[in-house]
């Protein structure tokens, strides 16, 4: 049995475009057959499963019993979990972790643990790197600096940036660039994933009529995206090989 793997993205602030990149991962995961599912933590309403309905499940990581939902069935589902942490508690929710053993378990081989945190443009994201660094012993950590919403990255230099960032062992840092806005906008309307608007395809894969130049933008935006992906193995990570990806092309 694979080995189960665990991502969590999240951020200490609202507004850095987090959910974003967890609707990235799915669908990258989905573009090269790795078996994934995803649980949104922004109880009650959740935006992920919006977009993700059929393998996400809307859950309160602050109580045990949702906790148990998420962790207790790791091996029994598909091997390979992303949980989107809502706005403002990704270092409690590490702490959790950190409480019930399962830091301890990733630490010793039983879990693969990956983490990425969004980053905002103020200095006191920079201090949620220090923060969260705290958890990160036996964990991939990705520092992820997001353009989709036009981020000017950022009010710190890149001086004080690497100041923060070699602090933390082996941490890896990506770039999620800008996405052309009535693109993002009309994906946001539309409410599905990525790559059935770039398939041009509806909810439930019926025949839909975007822009051709919309669809364009998102397909060249997403192959951006996916290439920074390839660039952190991130298949290697999970344990799957890269599938030849139509998306792409």
């Amino acid at each position: 049995m694979a080995k189960p793997v665990v991502i969590v993205v999240g951020a200490d602030k609202g507004g850095v475009g987090k959910t974003t990149v967890s609707r990235t991962l799915l669908d990258y995961f989905s573009a090269n057959n790795v078996p994934t599912r995803a649980f949104d933590t922004e109880s009650p309403r959740g935006t992920l499963k919006r977009f993700h309905p059929d393998i996400t499940e809307i859950v309160d990581m602050t109580t045990t019993a949702d906790q148990m939902k998420i962790f207790d069935t790791l091996s029994a589902g598909p091997s390979v979990t992303v949980i989107d942490v809502r706005a403002g508690l990704l270092s409690p929710a590490l702490a959790s972790l950190r409480d019930i053993g399962f830091l301890d378990a990733a630490r010793s081989g039983q879990i693969t643990f990956a983490v990425f945190h969004i980053l905002g443009p103020s200095i006191a994201s920079l201090d949620e790197i220090a923060e969260t660094a705290n958890f990160m012993s036996g964990a991939k950590y990705f520092l992820v600096k997001n353009f989709i919403n036009d981020t000017q990255f950022f009010q710190w230099d890149q001086a004080t940036y690497n100041s923060y960032f070699h602090r933390i062992k082996d941490a890896t840092d990506l770039t999620i660039p800008k996405l052309n806005e009535m693109a993002y906008e009309q994906v946001e309307v539309s409410s599905v994933p990525f790559l059935k608007f770039v398939a041009n395809k509806g909810k439930e894969d019926e025949a839909a009529n975007y822009s051709f130049v919309l669809r364009g933008y998102v397909r060249h935006w997403l192959a951006n995206v996916w290439s920074e992906y390839d660039r952190i193995k991130l298949t290697d990570l999970v344990g799957a090989k890269s599938a030849t990806r139509g998306g792409e092309k």
